[in-house]
């Protein structure tokens, strides 16, 4: 047997589940990196994948596969990175185990990521989102549900992932209301939801029905919408929504091609964003400090009060503690008392010096 085949078994089944605690979609996407290399190495070599080595695999046909994936099979440069990551960890992990394939593994991690152009993401002002909020019929139940999701993923700016798998016990329409879920990265997020998004989820949950643990929006069958179906109807909205609004169709309106990439977000610009029920109290707050903190008068108006009472001779005799004038002053008078007799003993010595010459 070879290295490589259990190398391979125990990078996927202890070193990513277990030690890494990867998520399903990072162990898939690197079993098909894996399957694709595999497949590549095993047509150029002639091979069958269970006797290759580890030596099959140098840098030399690792750089040949990444042209393949990018020439041949047409993928982009992210894919071709992403495949690259892949690759890496693997070696990565090989490096511990198999310290006699040092040299070859160095070079395969070499290999450098290529970078690619960043294409602009765009957004819809208000007129369109307005456009597409308007287009799901709802006077169907389909198009109260699609009603629902696009305008939660506009003002939340919700991954589409993290739209579909959110659950009725995941929205909170009480004091405070906001929606919490587990995203990317295994974070959890809870966004406030404005007063718009609250009525229109309180109404499509009294229809919805179900338990805690149920799909917040559900296929006809009950079960959770996948992702191309979520695409499909957005499109769908998307084309009646540009008949309306006709800048639409200048835009590819899709689950991630508006907001923040891989975010569904159908989101405002931020001066037009409607303002949370936070930011309005913060407000509010402020404002309320504003008009009631008194106002100091100027030092050129005239008074209008009642004169102040003179001080109480006691009051100025017998200083209190908190004042720092007070403890000066009587500091001062104390330094004066033991400095008094000095004088007095100075004079005398004085008199008596001239009284002793006239003699």
């Amino acid at each position: 047997m070879s290295a490589l085949a259990p190398t391979l078994q125990t990078f996927f089944t202890d070193y990513m589940q277990r030690q890494r605690k990867a998520s399903p979609h990072t162990i898939a996407a690197y079993r098909d990196a894996v399957r694709l290399l595999l497949a590549f190495t095993a047509q150029r070599t002639g091979k069958q994948p269970y006797q290759l080595d580890i030596r099959d695999l140098d840098a030399q046909l690792i750089v040949a596969f990444l042209d393949h994936i990018e020439h041949d099979r047409h993928n982009t440069i992210r894919t071709r990175n992403a495949r690259l990551a892949a690759i890496h960890s693997l070696y990565h992990y090989a490096g511990l185990r198999h310290p006699e394939h040092a040299a070859l593994i160095a070079r395969v991690l070499a290999i450098p990521t290529k970078r690619a152009e960043k294409p602009i993401v765009t957004f819809l002002n208000e007129n369109e989102l307005d456009a597409l909020l308007a287009a799901p019929d709802r006077g169907t139940w389909t198009g109260r549900r699609d009603h629902a999701i696009i305008l939660l993923a506009a003002q939340t700016g919700l991954r589409a992932d993290e739209l579909l798998k959110l659950d009725r016990g995941d929205i909170h329409l009480g004091t405070g209301a906001h929606v919490y879920c587990v995203g990317k990265g295994r974070k959890h997020r809870v966004t406030p939801l404005i007063p718009v998004t609250v009525a229109t989820i309180k109404v499509w949950l009294a229809e919805r029905g179900g338990g805690d643990t149920d799909p917040l929006f559900p296929t006809r069958q009950g079960r959770r919408l996948s992702h191309d179906a979520l695409e499909r109807r957005i499109a769908k909205h998307a084309a009646t929504a540009s008949r309306a609004c006709p800048s639409l169709q200048n835009k590819k309106v899709t689950r991630t091609s508006c907001g923040t990439p891989p975010r569904f977000g159908c989101c405002k610009p931020p001066s037009t964003r409607p303002q949370s029920r936070s930011g309005s109290a913060m407000q509010a707050t402020r404002r309320l400090r504003s008009t009631c903190t008194p106002t100091p008068p100027s030092s050129n108006a005239r008074s209008t009060g009642p004169p102040r009472p003179a001080p109480k001779p006691d009051a100025i005799d017998q200083p209190t503690r908190s004042s720092r004038s007070s403890r000066t002053s009587d500091h001062t008078e104390r330094t004066s008392a033991h400095v008094m007799p000095t004088s007095a003993t100075a004079t005398r010595t004085t008199h008596t010096a001239s009284s002793v010459k006239s003699a």
